[in-house]
């Protein structure tokens, strides 16, 4: 049984003079001790993915319109108040992006910790397994950070004492929505090597949320590229690096930067993201993509599997496959 597994997920965002889906039946899975990456441009609906896991959404405007969300194979989507509170932090946590506007400015870092401890290990809550969370983290001289305000620390810092809250209610599945956003290139690398490491001593599970495929390759198991609010492409790391199958996933590998191509000029994608109320007819990437044809713009093609493990939302995947491996021989 997964430890998360997202069924046929529909959201709706409802207001006064309309109602908006941000997700069109999003099905996901992520194993116990597995990492798991969902890419894609901002507004492709990641962010609201991982919030709805546990609910975390305002309802209304976010309207739970159908599927399921297993946790642990319990749907968060029947839970009581109750049940969802055991299940935030205690079962799922999560790291979010921008550390400095996620932690309270008026409360020093350890104070914060020991109150997520508080919540979930009461019997923890207290200064030596604050600086203990600290120091798993990698924070230096820990026992002076705990009294230090967020303030006082740098983004890298900040980001580390958001990994301690969340670590320290033991959560068997760990989100990370783009915990890298705003810190500099070897601050980036930093979190993510803390990320593996811990995921290798604690033995969870993360969902890590991220708009660049360029980091990928380093921490990811499977990955699932979403699109206007829908999966496009799901596979195991290796298999869709090498070999992607639908066009935007290809498109998105071409504006990585490569060693072998030192100086070569980075290809874009024209156009932009949809707006959720203006979706096109038809293939939601269509006019943005380069093999495009008239039926694309008629019919809306559903999730199919190709393989095990893998499936995409193109019907002429194959034509997208031999472009991809005729780019990679001419390298």
């Amino acid at each position: 049984m997964p430890l998360l597994e997202i069924k046929d997920l529909s959201l709706d965002f409802q207001f006064a003079d309309r109602t908006v889906r941000a997700l069109d039946r999003v099905s996901l899975r992520v194993e116990a001790s597995e990492t798991v990456c969902v890419v894609g441009e901002s507004g492709c609906g990641k962010s609201v993915t991982a919030l709805s896991i546990a609910r975390l959404l305002s309802s209304p405007p976010a309207i739970y319109a159908g599927g399921e969300i297993l946790v642990e194979g319990r749907d968060v989507l029947r839970m009581s108040a109750k049940e969802l509170c055991a299940i935030r932090g205690g079962v799922v946590s999560y790291v979010f992006q921008e550390p400095g506007v996620s932690l309270n400015p008026v409360f020093r870092v350890g104070a914060q910790i020991k109150e997520s401890l508080k919540l979930h290990r009461p019997e923890k809550a207290n200064d030596a397994e604050v600086v203990r969370l600290l120091k798993l983290v990698g924070i230096p001289a820990p026992e002076l950070r705990a009294r230090d305000y967020p303030f006082q620390l740098s983004g890298g810092m900040q980001q580390r004492v958001m990994i301690a809250m969340a670590l320290a209610s033991e959560p068997r599945l760990l989100v990370a929505d783009e915990p890298t956003t705003a810190l500099d290139v070897t601050i980036q690398a930093q979190i993510l090597e803390l990320l593996k490491e811990l995921q290798g001593r604690l033995g969870m599970a993360i969902l890590l949320i991220t708009h660049n495929l360029g980091i990928v390759a380093e921490v990811a198991d499977r990955v699932a590229v979403m699109y206007a609010g829908q999966i496009v492409e799901e596979a195991p790391t290796a298999s869709l690096l090498e070999a992607p199958l639908h066009p935007y996933t290809r498109a998105l590998l071409a504006g990585v930067p490569r060693l072998n191509q030192a100086g070569a000029a980075l290809k874009g994608i024209s156009g932009t993201v949809p707006a959720l109320e203006h979706l096109p007819p038809g293939c939601r990437f269509a006019p943005r993509c380069d093999i495009a044809r008239a039926e694309c713009r008629e019919r809306g093609p559903d999730l199919m599997a190709v393989s095990a493990g893998r499936g995409v939302r193109c019907p002429f995947h194959d034509a997208v496959r031999e472009s991809a491996t005729k780019e990679a021989g001419a390298l």
